[in-house]
């Protein structure tokens, strides 16, 4: 399959401190990609990167089989690219605004900006200084989408949107993807995540700690169990078996998280007289705080 992004040992350092720690991955052409990690993990560095908007300290980076730094002007021309936070002049009306940025691009029919307007609701006739963030934020989705890049980069795009505009927006990257597109988005809302994105990448402290999709991660997560007995059992029976942790007693009831298979607790608890049994997994938010906290380990 074709590679949109292929990192290979990239890094950055700012001084003494490491922005990116020997980060490899790569990104497949057509896909949505989640990129996933506490604030200063690395997400915004990365994309800085395949911009060219900073330059690494070793390691190397293509993007749609161009180099971000030599190739940088053909580069740009075929991606969308949103920042956290969008800032243009404020002084010019969001439809001019827009129109700039498409001659830029080597044009986009104005049927097409007008549509995306419409389905985001922005006000072209409005200066950018009297929108709120959350409407800068619209025009900005509408200047990364407009010219239907082959590549859209995306660094937190939801931010300040409400609800009803995150949903469209999951619509638009849906039909991205449908189009051939491929989708490389950071973002703190696991909801969207899980939506939207075939593979998950989370990265701490600048190094990548898992990569796989979100239903294979959530396989791997922790099962929860509560075992209610006809009388009190000794916790340490139950603590000293493979893959059970966080064992607690209270009396009758026991708690504990099993990783793996449950089959040694359940023929454990079986030696007993057991009159209650509850199993769930960890949601999608303890999951992936899991990965923000725990062994920085892929």
């Amino acid at each position: 399959m074709h590679t949109a992004i292929e990192l290979t040992e990239l890094t950055k350092s700012y001084g003494s401190r490491r922005g990116l720690d020997g980060l490899s991955l790569q990104v497949r052409a057509g896909e949505v990609f989640g990129y996933l990690g506490p604030n200063g993990a690395g997400k915004s560095t990365t994309i800085r990167l395949l911009l060219d908007l900073i330059r690494p300290t070793s390691g190397s980076a293509r993007v749609l089989g161009l180099d971000p730094r030599a190739d940088a002007a053909r580069l740009h021309r075929r991606t969308g690219y949103l920042a956290g936070d969008f800032v243009v002049d404020g002084r010019r009306r969001a439809g001019e605004c827009l129109a700039f940025l498409a001659r830029l691009r080597g044009g986009v029919p104005a049927h097409r900006i007008t549509g995306l307007a419409a389905r985001l609701d922005v006000d072209l006739d409005a200066r950018i200084k009297s929108l709120s963030k959350g409407n800068r934020q619209k025009v900005g989705l509408i200047q990364a989408f407009m010219h239907e890049p082959e590549l859209l980069i995306l660094d937190e795009p939801t931010s300040g949107l409400d609800p009803l505009v995150q949903q469209t927006f999951l619509d638009m990257v849906g039909e991205a993807r449908d189009n051939g597109q491929t989708v490389f988005m950071s973002s703190h809302i696991l909801s969207e995540v899980e939506a939207v994105t075939d593979r998950v990448a989370i990265i701490r402290e600048g190094a990548l700690v898992a990569l796989d999709t979100v239903d294979a991660l959530r396989a791997r997560s922790s099962l929860r169990v509560r075992v209610t007995f006809a009388a009190p059992v000794p916790a340490g029976e139950f603590a000293a078996l493979p893959g059970v942790q966080h064992v607690s007693a209270d009396g009758d009831t026991l708690t504990c998280t099993v990783d793996g298979s449950p089959d040694a607790l359940v023929k454990a608890a079986a030696q007993y007289t057991v009159t209650g049994l509850h199993a769930d997994t960890q949601d999608l938010e303890e999951l992936f705080q899991a990965y923000y906290t725990g062994p920085r380990a892929a």
